[in-house]
């Protein structure tokens, strides 16, 4: 097994069904109204979305497969298939169907900078619209590029989740981080939520401010989630070292068809108007 096979073996294999079931300790953020602070960043990458076709190679590459994911999903993540991901009039566009392929009834798409750009610390700026259906689940998160913390699998590695939302509870927008101490399956995750009652009618930017002292999630201007670094060691923050970019919609899963499925409702899509990366710069 070559070493991209594994990698994808174990953010499939080896529980991404972290990307995350939120438990019931999720909360509702107290941060509500506190802006943004914009200053001393510096843009390092983006993608505009300006050519329309398969999305750009040298951004973009593929998570491929239909095993579950970690989560029992029901889709297979197809490779430069333009039906599930495409550049279309400025957007990018990733695209649920209900349709057979390789064993599955349905595909989507999953892209990732693993091979291309990654970063540690950073802001990241994703301006989108994201689907409703029963059965949706849209995610922007991010992932370790080594898998060489205590087991070597998840949750140890780490996971930060920059919005995740479920069909089944449209407008309510989720970030999370996951370490070996504070992940879901333990009850423990590190998670905010923000109703948006516009959230699949209109685009909102999802940002995370991620340093080596917080982490912080917002929605447009507003603060709704951060996590402040306990420097009580790999176990509780497993994040200073590189992550990269993840952006896919899955259909069913533990969490994404808690409450049901109605494969009636697909296509859809998350719409992706930019991609930008910004670090902090250089005093």
């Amino acid at each position: 097994m070559n070493p991209v096979t594994l990698l994808k073996a174990k953010a499939g294999d080896a529980l991404l069904g972290g990307l995350a079931l939120i438990s019931p300790l999720s909360i509702v953020s107290s941060f509500a109204g506190e802006e943004a602070n914009t200053s001393g960043w510096q843009l390092v990458w983006s993608d505009e979305f300006e050519v329309d076709g398969l999305p750009d190679p040298e951004k973009w590459g593929y998570d491929v497969g239909g095993h579950g994911w970690g989560n029992k999903e029901l889709q297979y993540y197809t490779e430069s298939r333009a039906k599930n991901a495409r550049v279309q009039d400025g957007l990018l566009i990733i695209e649920a169907h209900q349709e057979p392929f390789q064993g599955s009834d349905y595909t989507s798409a999953r892209l990732v900078t693993r091979d291309t750009a990654n970063w540690t610390y950073g802001r990241f700026e994703i301006r989108a619209r994201i689907p409703d259906g029963l059965g949706t689940w849209p995610a922007i998160w991010m992932l370790p590029v080594d898998w060489n913390l205590g087991s070597g699998n998840w949750p140890d590695v780490g996971e930060i989740d920059i919005m995740e939302h479920v069909g089944y509870d449209v407008g309510t927008i989720h970030a999370s981080a996951h370490s070996k101490a504070y992940q879901w399956q333990i009850g423990t995750q590190k998670t905010g939520t923000i109703e948006l009652d516009d959230a699949t009618s209109a685009f909102h930017t999802y940002v995370l401010e991620w340093t080596e002292d917080v982490i912080r999630a917002y929605v447009d201007d507003t603060l709704y989630f951060e996590y402040e670094n306990e420097h009580s060691g790999w176990e509780a923050w497993p994040y200073q070292r590189d992550y990269y970019l993840i952006l896919n919609v899955a259909f069913g899963g533990a969490w994404g068809s808690a409450k049901g499925l109605d494969p009636d409702c697909l296509p859809k899509a998350m719409e992706v108007d930019y991609v930008r990366v910004y670090q902090q710069a250089e005093i």
